[in-house]
């Protein structure tokens, strides 16, 4: 099994890129699905009925055919790729990578019940929860891009600053987005 690893090793990195950017995709695209859907849960009849059913079945298209399946498949990939390199596993960055990946499916496991609450008209959050929720997984992104590239353990301390000073600039953002779509709810 470890000769046929090494010998696909690119070509199995390569699907756990793929996997992995299709899978960021679909973490990235439903909780702005949610926005909507919350939005059109506090708008008239029949307009809440007709964006309701339309967003619900883009979510399930986009969670159940792209989304859940990528991370699956990058998973598999991920795993096959440490099994040929197990050396990995030692380096303290692989270790702190692993641990955002745990983060990052702790993070879709959340969205899924998300998900299903506003499959059932059940609206617990917020459209401006949603829009900070939706930030998660790109914090992950950052954190995992920086461990994998710097690999250095004071580099990677330096991108997880440059993740805090992402975050905030994120919040600062979306405070200005929230004081202009109160000025103009069409914004």
């Amino acid at each position: 099994m470890e000769n046929i690893l090494a010998e696909y090793y690119n070509y199995i990195k390569s699907l756990h890129i793929i996997f992995v950017v299709t899978w960021f995709a679909g973490l990235f695209y439903i909780p702005r699905l949610f926005v909507y859907q919350i939005e059109a849960f506090h708008k008239p009849s029949p307009e809440k009925e007709i964006l309701g059913k339309q967003l619900k079945l883009m979510a399930k298209r986009l969670w159940f055919i792209i989304t859940w399946p990528s991370s699956i498949l990058a998973t598999i990939f991920g795993i096959l790729l440490v099994w040929s390199r197990l050396f990995y596993l030692t380096d303290a960055w692989m270790q702190v990578k692993l641990g955002f990946v745990l983060l990052l499916i702790v993070y879709q496991i959340q969205t899924h019940v998300y998900y299903k609450q506003l499959q059932k008209d059940i609206v617990k959050k917020s459209s401006s929860f949603m829009r900070i929720w939706n930030e998660g997984a790109t914090f992950i992104l950052f954190a995992v891009i920086f461990l994998v590239v710097l690999k250095n353990a004071l580099n990677w301390v330096f991108g997880v600053i440059g993740i805090v000073v992402l975050g905030t600039l994120i919040m600062l953002g979306f405070k200005i987005y929230k004081n202009i779509r109160a000025k103009n709810p069409d914004a």
